[in-house]
C-alpha cells in the first residue's frame, strides 16, 4: 500500500467475463484494467466499500496489501512478519489464510499458509480460526507473493434477497454481465421465458430502478481495522432509487419456479414492476409497449434432459420469438452451438465462452428480429 493510501483492488470475475466486468467498473467511475481472472482498479478503502456496494458483476473484491519475492518457507516467514497487518486487521477479530502456489519454489500451499498464520498471530495477536469470515488470500506465483484480504466475505452474487433457487441457477453476478453484453440500458423491457428463480428479471429490474446490489447484505470489510461505520452509512444513503418506465417479465412452465420468482422479487423490492406467470414457451406473448431484450438460460445438453428433446424445445423457442417478437433482440446462453442453431434465430454476435457450473457456456446474441 502506498503512503497516500491508494492500493490495488482486484475485482474477481468468472473466467470469460473479465471484459464486461471491466466495462461495468469503468461505467461506475473506476479506472479499471482487465487481466486474466478479473479487473484491477486503484483506490483506497472507500473505493473498496463502493465496489462491494455498487458493482454487480464481481464475485469478490480483494484489497492487495503487500507484494514481495520469496523462494523458501523461512524467507516467507520472515517477510510475512513485515506486512503491516495492524493497519488492516483487528486484534479481536479471527482470521484465516488461503494460499495458492504456482510456478514457484514454494509449492506446498498448506505449509505456506501455516507460516503466514503464525506471522499474524505472533506479530498482531489476532486469533486464527478455520471458520473466520476474514480471509487473507496469498498467491505465490513465479516466486512472488501477493497478499490480499477478501473484503466481501460471502460471494457477491448473494445479494441478500434470493432465498429460493431453481435447478441449475444462474448467479446474479453472471446474469448482470450477460445483460450488459446484450446492451441492456435500463430503459427497455426484458423478457425471460424460462425464468427459473427470476434472476435475469430481478437483476434487470434492479438496474432499471437504480438499486445497489449490495444494499441488503453484510460485508467482511465491516470487521476490518480500516472500517468507518459513519462513512459507510453515508455512502449507502447516497443511492437514489427510481421507478422504471417499463416492466420486466418472467415466465416458466414450472409453477414452483414462478412462486419462487415472485417471492424473490418481493424481497428485492421490485414487485411493482415485474410480472411472473406460469406459461409454456409456445404460449409466450409479446408484452405491450416498446421492444426490448429476450434473454434465456435454457437447459443444456450436459446438464438437464436429452439432446433430442432439447432440440425440439430450442426449435419451439425460436419459432415463438421469430413469429411474435419482431424488433426485439435475443440473448441465449448455452453450451452447444448446435442447440443455439436449432432455434433458427439469426445469431450474429457471439461472446467469449464463460465458465458456469463446471461447463463452458456462450452467450449468443441477435440484432433486432425481423
Amino acid at each position: 500500500m502506498t503512503a497516500a493510501g491508494d492500493f490495488e483492488i482486484f475485482l474477481v470475475a468468472n473466467p470469460g467475463l473479465e471484459g464486461p466486468l471491466c466495462a461495468e467498473a469503468r461505467a461506475k467511475g473506476f479506472k479499471a484494467k482487465s487481466i486474466p481472472g478479473g479487473v484491477t482498479v486503484k483506490g483506497g478503502w472507500p473505493e473498496v466499500w463502493r465496489a462491494n456496494l455498487e458493482i454487480r458483476g464481481a464475485s469478490r473484491v480483494l484489497a492487495r496489501i503487500d507484494t514481495f519475492r520469496t523462494q523458501h518457507l523461512a524467507q516467507l516467514d520472515r517477510r510475512a512478519r513485515h506486512v503491516p497487518w495492524g493497519n488492516v486487521l483487528r486484534r479481536d477479530v479471527p482470521f484465516r489464510v488461503d494460499v495458492a502456489c504456482k510456478s514457484s519454489k514454494i509449492y506446498h500451499s498448506g505449509a505456506a499458509a501455516q507460516r503466514i498464520e503464525r506471522a499474524i498471530t505472533e506479530e498482531l495477536g489476532a486469533p486464527m480460526s478455520a471458520e473466520a469470515e476474514i480471509c487473507i488470500k496469498a498467491r505465490i506465483e513465479n516466486d512472488v507473493c501477493t497478499v490480499a484480504v477478501d473484503t466481501s466475505g460471502e460471494l457477491l452474487h448473494k445479494r441478500g434477497h434470493k432465498q429460493a433457487v431453481a435447478k441449475a441457477p444462474m448467479r446474479e453476478t453472471m446474469a448482470s454481465l450477460f445483460l450488459r453484453q446484450c446492451g441492456f440500458d435500463g430503459i427497455e423491457p426484458v423478457v425471460d421465458p424460462m425464468c427459473g428463480s427470476g434472476t435475469f428479471v430481478i437483476e434487470a429490474a434492479e438496474i432499471a430502478a437504480g438499486l445497489q446490489p449490495g444494499r441488503a447484505r453484510h460485508f467482511a470489510f465491516e470487521q476490518l481495522a480500516t472500517f468507518d461505520a459513519a462513512a459507510w452509512e453515508r455512502m449507502r444513503a447516497c443511492a437514489v432509487a427510481t421507478t422504471p418506465s417499463v416492466r420486466f417479465y418472467g415466465s416458466d412452465l414450472d409453477a414452483g419456479a414462478v412462486r419462487m420468482s415472485r417471492a424473490n422479487a418481493e424481497r428485492a423490492g421490485v414487485t411493482g414492476f415485474t410480472t411472473f406467470e406460469e406459461r409454456a414457451v409456445e404460449d409466450l406473448v409479446r408484452p405491450d409497449g416498446p421492444p426490448g431484450i429476450v434473454i434465456i438460460n435454457p437447459p443444456y445438453g450436459d446438464r438437464i434432459g436429452d439432446k433430442g428433446r432439447l432440440r425440439a424445445l430450442y426449435r419451439a423457442l425460436g419459432h415463438t420469438l421469430l413469429t411474435r417478437f419482431s424488433g426485439w433482440r435475443v440473448g441465449l446462453i448455452t453450451n452447444e452451438a448446435q442447440l443455439a442453431q436449432a432455434t433458427g434465430l439469426p445469431f450474429s454476435l457471439t461472446a467469449a465462452p464463460v465458465s458456469h457450473g463446471g461447463l463452458w457456456v456462450t452467450l449468443f446474441r441477435t440484432g433486432p428480429l425481423p
